[in-house]
């Protein structure tokens, strides 16, 4: 009957069979193949890619900067707190290189600077929308500079002009940025600053970052900052820019403590000088009262070259066996990988795995194991 054939068929159980084929020619294709495969996992896997290490990128960074450097801008000395900000020394700090005063405005009327708001009667200041940059239009157009007149506006006055040109402080090339940065590796409990350790003797002081002379110093110069990025540094002061300065931490664990060095490297941020609206600016304003009781401002426009600070980083140690049993803290570490979950009615095994009785398969002794693959070979 067919029924209980199929049911043979389902309920059988079939296992391997290793054959040994003793040929030359195939024993030699076969160790050859095993060679590449394990010249693959020793020379990419392990030694390139080093797959047996265990990787943290889960970084942990604080970054604090201090700028240094006397500049002179329009007749007048200015120091850190005339041209950085903001002042508290993060991560990314500002220092201003440009700037363009509007001072003494007041709320009132007046006509628009901007030359797209030039008219000669009030129809042509109607259908403009209902603001410009400056102000609310009023619709009305009256008298500008001479015989040119412009659409009204009310709000601060007289309204900024944004077109003069306005001197560089080029001093701010020699400026300088003291980067203290601290890291750790919350996996491993790895901590590392980018200063030198007390007592190391280093000039700190007097270090000046240089990629191949002094690359651990922490002191960069402003111009070689912009210099290292690609740019130039008289260029970028006038329009501003922002220029990326990254410590890059990629550090083996298994090795001493003091080989956990940063990399610095320079990059702008802001794209090509080319694109849609170059450079940085941005507007400020200083508020205060006038002797006759009325509120007037101090509008600033200041271009200036902005550095962001950027840390990243790869910590790596030796593979979850030495992690397991050899380092200090295993059991910790060991709590945390595994968890141990009881299953009831689960049987205990054997006292000795390895122990074959003699009324299985005919005994141990007819049974056969190829010193190749690790397969048996049964005799029934």
């Amino acid at each position: 009957m067919p029924a209980p054939r199929c049911l043979a068929a389902f309920l059988s159980y079939e296992t391997a069979k290793s054959v040994v084929v003793k040929s030359w020619v195939v024993g030699a294709v076969n160790r050859a193949v095993q060679l590449l495969i394990l010249a693959y996992f020793v020379g990419w896997v392990f030694l390139h890619e080093k797959a047996y290490q265990v990787r943290d990128t889960a970084i942990e960074s604080s970054v604090v900067t201090k700028v240094k450097g006397i500049g002179r801008y329009a007749g007048r000395v200015l120091d850190t707190a005339d041209y950085v900000t903001p002042p508290q020394g993060t991560a990314v700090f500002v220092v201003v290189t440009k700037q363009i005063l509007t001072e003494q405005q007041a709320q009132g009327l007046c006509p628009e600077s901007e030359a797209a708001f030039r008219c000669r009667a009030d129809r042509d200041c109607r259908g403009k929308g209902p603001a410009t940059g400056s102000g609310e239009l009023t619709g009305r157009c009256v008298p500008y500079n001479g015989s040119a007149r412009a659409c009204e506006i009310r709000g601060w006055c007289p309204p900024e002009v944004d077109t003069v040109d306005a001197p560089v402080m080029l001093e701010a090339e020699n400026f300088t940025v003291f980067i203290k940065n601290s890291i750790r590796f919350p996996l491993f409990g790895f901590e590392k600053a980018n200063l030198p350790p007390p007592g190391s003797g280093a000039g700190l002081a007097r270090c000046r970052f240089h990629p191949e002379r002094q690359p651990l110093c922490p002191i960069l110069r402003l111009g070689d900052v912009a210099r290292l990025a690609g740019q130039d540094f008289p260029a970028l002061a006038a329009t501003g820019g922002v220029l990326g300065i990254k410590i890059g931490w990629v550090c083996d664990l298994d090795r001493a403590w003091e080989r956990c060095l940063p990399r610095y490297s320079f990059t702008r941020l802001d794209g090509l000088a080319r694109a849609p609206a170059p450079g940085y600016n941005f507007r400020h304003a200083r508020y205060y009262r006038w002797p006759d009781g009325t509120e007037r401002r101090t509008l600033t426009k200041a271009f200036g070259i902005r550095f962001d600070v950027l840390v990243y980083g790869t910590g790596t140690v030796l593979c979850d066996i030495i992690l397991l049993n050899f380092l200090k803290g295993a059991e910790h570490y060991k709590a945390r990988k595994f968890e141990e979950v009881p299953e009831a009615g689960v049987p205990a095994p054997p006292a000795s795995p390895t122990a074959c009785p003699p009324s299985v398969l005919g005994g141990c002794g007819r049974d056969k194991q190829s010193t190749d693959s690790g397969t048996f070979s049964l005799s029934l």
